[in-house]
């Protein structure tokens, strides 16, 4: 028999891994620098750049904390006591059960909007 050439054996990791919602934002933040882009971040750190761009879409959303870095071009929403009481004056709530709509004002009690969703699913 005469040998052809060698094979290459690539493993893949053996445990899927975990990352923590404050290591995820230091990466997303990483994405935030003018000039870098999501690949470059996603190869240094070993992670597949759809699920850094997923983490990225989190961090847009709110749903992630991202911490400040220099240069980078994404602010994290800020609230204040003034813009979150302007908007509940402007907001609705929508009770649907069924085929029927309750709308109520977002400045009803919790309690009264609890009160009216049992009412309306004890409803046939």
């Amino acid at each position: 028999m005469e040998a052809v050439g060698f094979v290459e054996l690539l493993a893949a990791p053996a445990v899927k891994r975990r990352w923590s919602d404050a290591a995820k934002g230091r990466v997303v933040a990483e994405t935030l620098v003018p000039g870098v882009t999501v690949n470059e971040v996603a190869c240094r750190h070993g992670v597949k750049a759809n699920h850094l761009s997923s983490w990225r879409t989190l961090a847009r959303q709110g749903k992630l904390v991202v911490p400040e870095v220099a240069g980078a071009e994404f602010a994290a929403p800020v609230t204040t006591a003034q813009s979150a009481a302007a908007s509940l004056a402007t907001a609705s709530i929508d009770l649907i059960i069924g085929p029927v709509t309750v709308r109520l004002d977002g400045a009803t009690p919790a309690a009264r909007v609890a009160e009216l969703a049992m009412a309306l699913q004890a409803c046939p």
